[in-house]
């Protein structure tokens, strides 16, 4: 190696779950406690050694490229996820300020060392706002394709299912009671059935494979009890066994320091919460289904079969941006933030060309009701990072859904 002081640097940087993912992408699943690292980051890591960035290995060393892939694949997604971040927020918000605000606190949070290092946050982040995005913006399968991604870069990328189940319950209901159309129900239910399987499927595929290296290449003396149960779930085992993750099992006078730690943005999170049912409750305890049907069909990408063609974030931007300076947009700004019905007939798209509705408001911002989905997953999020995992997970697990 000619840079052999360089080479020192990174490998000696390489900590934490970094040891675990670096090790995977040189040697691959070795023992029992590496398959609590899902794929994916290992793998691009691995790819990128291989390819891009192979003439540094003479220079470097190959353990060392394998640090300086993961750092650079890092920082790389964490910059795209962050774009993601804002253009996701400027179609849920439609408001392109908020939307820079919410990013720039996306960037900055308390998490942001983790999605700088080599750790999995960076590229699951990347791939669950782009799954979204792609999902608010109607590109349903291209969100699934991502989506599907997520889950195999962390495991509560499972949870993104949940944002597709909740668009096929909200369309079979009004398939159902609105359009009296059952067919158009049925298709929403298997497709909500089929795009979530295709979410699960990397996740199951990659449990199955840790399940045949384990229990079947081995000796019946030396098959860990996990591998005789009714469902030898293997990643739930390793987290129980080797991390101590169980409903209540880091409540310890120990851990106190670490739930003073997490306070903070557990509690933004739940002020969070509080904030929107107290200003939507009707619309957060019915999970939406007592919004009107106007405003349903103004968020039809979760909530009905409506086809009007929805505002792109540039078509917002140019409506709600600082550059703005007409007398619409700067009303929409104004009662936005006084948290009143905002005015939507300056976003082009949003209102359909009927005389009926061009005299209705719906609720926008941090009102809208294209926020109840990701309320709940922060919800859900919250109650599981205090009672069951490591508190301090908090950190990289609710930060971004709060921003």
């Amino acid at each position: 190696m000619i840079f052999n002081g360089a080479a020192k640097s990174i490998e000696e940087s390489i900590v934490w779950d970094g040891v675990y993912l670096v090790r995977i992408a040189e040697c691959g699943y070795e023992y029992e406690q590496t398959y609590a690292f899902l794929p994916l980051l290992p793998l691009c890591i691995s790819l990128l050694t291989k390819t891009v960035f192979a003439p540094l290995v003479p220079l470097l060393g190959y353990r060392a490229v394998l640090g300086l892939s993961a750092y650079l694949l890092n920082n790389a997604s964490f910059v795209i996820a962050a774009v993601y971040f804002y253009k996701l927020s400027v179609l849920i918000l439609m408001d392109s300020e908020a939307a820079m605000r919410a990013s720039t606190l996306f960037c900055f949070n308390a998490a942001s060392i983790f999605y700088s290092s080599i750790y999995s946050e960076s590229l699951y982040a990347l791939l669950s706002l782009g799954g979204l995005y792609h999902l608010i913006s109607g590109a349903g399968w291209k969100a699934v394709f991502l989506l599907a991604l997520s889950g195999s870069a962390r495991s509560n990328g499972l949870l993104n299912a949940g944002y597709l189940c909740f668009q096929a319950m909200h369309r079979a209901y009004d398939a159902i009671f609105h359009k009296k159309h059952a067919g158009l129900a049925a298709k929403a239910v298997f497709a909500g059935i089929l795009q979530s399987l295709c979410i699960f499927t990397p996740f199951i595929a990659f449990q199955a494979y840790g399940y045949f290296n384990i229990c079947k290449r081995t000796l019946s003396v030396d098959i860990m009890p996990w591998c005789h149960a009714r469902i030898p779930y293997l990643y739930g085992f390793l987290q129980s066994h080797y991390w101590g993750v169980g409903f209540l099992r880091y409540f310890q006078i120990k851990q106190l320091p670490n739930f003073l730690l997490a306070t903070p943005v557990l509690s933004l999170a739940v002020c969070s919460i509080v904030r929107y049912a107290h200003l939507r409750p009707k619309v957060f305890f019915s999970l939406g289904f007592l919004s009107s049907q106007q405003e349903k069909d103004s968020a039809d990408v979760f909530y009905s079969w409506s086809a009007k063609e929805r505002p792109t974030e540039v078509q917002i931007m140019k409506t709600t941006g600082p550059h703005n300076k007409s007398t619409g947009g700067d009303q929409l700004l104004r009662r936005r933030k006084k948290n009143k019905d905002v005015a939507i007939e300056s976003i082009p798209g949003l209102v359909s060309s009927d005389q009926d509705s061009q005299n209705y408001s719906i609720e926008g911002g941090y009102s809208s009701i294209l926020l109840v989905p990701f309320i709940l997953h922060l919800g859900f999020m919250v109650v599981v990072a205090f009672f069951v995992m490591h508190v301090q997970g908090t950190f990289k697990n609710a930060t971004g859904i709060v921003e």
